[in-house]
C-alpha cells in the first residue's frame, strides 16, 4: 500500500471538509480571473493542443478556474466541463466563453472526489490546477478513473525549479503550515513524480517542459504590487502577516529580490516561468 492510498484512508472527513472550505476561500480570494486572462492566458491553448482534443470530443477540464483551458478546448468543438471547486470564478468563466462564442458546463467539484462516472470523458485534462489539490494520488486517481480506456489525459504544471515553485518556496515562511498529509503542489512539474501517480494505467507518457514569458510588469516591485492583490495564495500569505507590519515588508522585499533574480529585462520585467506539460493515454 503506497504512502498516498495510506493518508487517503485515515483523512478525517471533518478535517478534509475543513481543508477543502479553506482551498475554496483561498483560491476565491483576488482576482484569479485576471490572472488566467492578462498573466498566463497561452497556457490553456497550449495544453489544449498538446492533448489534441477534437470536435465532438467529451472534456473534463479538472479545477478549470475560469475556463482557461476549458474555453479553448470549447472552441474546437468539443463538449466540454469545466469543474472547479470553487465556484466563485465561474462568473468570469461564463463570461469569458460569451466573448468567445462557445457554451459550456460548469459544475463545482473536488478534483479529489470528482461527481463523473467511470470513463465518461474521452479526455481529462487540468492547466495549472489540479497540482493544488492537497492528496496527489487521490487526485490522480480520480483523473484516471474518469478517463475512458484508450482516452487522453493532459496536465500542464509549474515546476519547482522554475519561478513559480521558487516563489511557493519564498512565501512558505509566511504562509500557515500545510496540514497533515499535503503534498507540496509543484511535485506535478516533477516528472518521475507523475509517472508514479500514473503509473501503469497509463501509456504513451510524453513530457516536454517549456517556459511562459511574463513581461506584463514594468519593474518587480509594481509585479509584486499586483501579485499580492489578485493571486489567492499570495493574498492569503499577506492576510496570514497583516498583525505584523516587519513581516509584510519582509515577504514584499523577498518577492522582489525573486523577481530580481528571474528578471532578463532591460526594458521592463521579463521573466521566463517554467512549466511541465505531460500527456498520456490510459491503458484499453
Amino acid at each position: 500500500m503506497s504512502t498516498e492510498t495510506q493518508i487517503a484512508q485515515t483523512v478525517d472527513p471533518a478535517a478534509d471538509r475543513e481543508l477543502k472550505a479553506r482551498h475554496r476561500a483561498m483560491w476565491a480570494l483576488g482576482d484569479y480571473p485576471a490572472v488566467a486572462a492578462q498573466v498566463i492566458p497561452e497556457l490553456g491553448p497550449e495544453l489544449v493542443a498538446a492533448c489534441g482534443v477534437r470536435p465532438g470530443d467529451r472534456v473534463l477540464d479538472v479545477a478549470a478556474g475560469s475556463g482557461n483551458a476549458a474555453v479553448p478546448a470549447a472552441l474546437t468543438g468539443a463538449s466540454v466541463i469545466a469543474s472547479d471547486l470553487t465556484p466563485e470564478l465561474f462568473g468570469a468563466g461564463r463570461a469569458f466563453a460569451a466573448r468567445h462564442g462557445v457554451e459550456l458546463e460548469w459544475q463545482e467539484a473536488d478534483a479529489e472526489a470528482l461527481p463523473f462516472a467511470d470513463g465518461a470523458f474521452d479526455v481529462v485534462m487540468s492547466c495549472v490546477g489540479v497540482m493544488f489539490a492537497p492528496h496527489h494520488q487521490q487526485a490522480a486517481d480520480e483523473l484516471v478513473r474518469v478517463c475512458r480506456p484508450g482516452g487522453t489525459i493532459g496536465l500542464l504544471s509549474w515546476t519547482p525549479e522554475g519561478f513559480v515553485g521558487d516563489m511557493f518556496r519564498t512565501m512558505k515562511p509566511y504562509a500557515p503550515p500545510p496540514p497533515p498529509g499535503a503534498q507540496p503542489a509543484v511535485l506535478w512539474g516533477d516528472e518521475e513524480h507523475v509517472r508514479s501517480l500514473l503509473g501503469d494505467r497509463v501509456t504513451d507518457v510524453v513530457t516536454r517542459r517549456q517556459t511562459l514569458t511574463c513581461d506584463a510588469f514594468a519593474t518587480p516591485a509594481a509585479f509584486v504590487a499586483y501579485w499580492k492583490t489578485v493571486y489567492g495564495p499570495t493574498v492569503a500569505a499577506y492576510r496570514n502577516n497583516a498583525a505584523d507590519p516587519d513581516r509584510v515588508a519582509a515577504l514584499d522585499r523577498d518577492l522582489t529580490a525573486l523577481v530580481e533574480r528571474f528578471d532578463r529585462g532591460t526594458d521592463g520585467t521579463v521573466m521566463d516561468w517554467e512549466y511541465l506539460i505531460v500527456t498520456a493515454r490510459t491503458r484499453a
